[in-house]
């Protein structure tokens, strides 16, 4: 656990082990879940997770729109 300090732009610094044991890099989603928020890391490209599991005939551009979206409304029912 660690306790923090927001900078005077409301702004906090994950210390670099919390980033290395949950394997943040650049994109996390953070969730307001009422009386706390829920960190959640992101992939910088969420199709990596699906290469080669399916063959589609959508362009790049489409599957992650629709990765994005799906991720959001993913995150939309977990704050439910």
């Amino acid at each position: 656990m660690s306790i923090l300090e927001l900078d005077s732009k409301g702004r906090l610094t994950l210390p670099k082990d919390v980033r290395e044991s949950l394997n943040i890099g650049k994109k996390i989603l953070i969730i307001n879940a009422g009386d706390h928020l829920k960190v959640i890391p992101l992939p910088s490209n969420p199709l990596e997770i699906l290469h080669g599991a399916f063959n589609v005939k959508k362009s790049f551009q489409e599957l992650r729109k629709q990765a994005v979206l799906t991720a959001e409304k993913e995150a939309w029912k977990e704050r439910g």
